[in-house]
């Protein structure tokens, strides 16, 4: 159980500087308006998606992660 928990924990921080470095670095490449909002809500979407994936994976839900 307390490896689980430091496993989620740090995916959850690599995921947060992957996330802020992508944050980062979208506003340096010039894109109208409506192309960056898509983006950002495709970035974010993944993001959530795989985090669920890889948690519910490590309590056993669905087919583990391994690492």
């Amino acid at each position: 159980m307390i490896s689980t928990l430091i496993s989620v924990i740090l995916l959850l921080l690599v995921a947060g500087v992957i996330i802020w470095a992508v944050q980062t670095l979208l506003p340096l490449v010039p894109l109208p308006p409506p192309f960056a909002t898509i983006i950002h809500v495709l970035l974010v979407v993944i993001t959530v998606i795989v985090i669920v994936y890889i948690i519910a994976g490590l309590l056993g839900v669905v087919a583990p992660v391994r690492f």
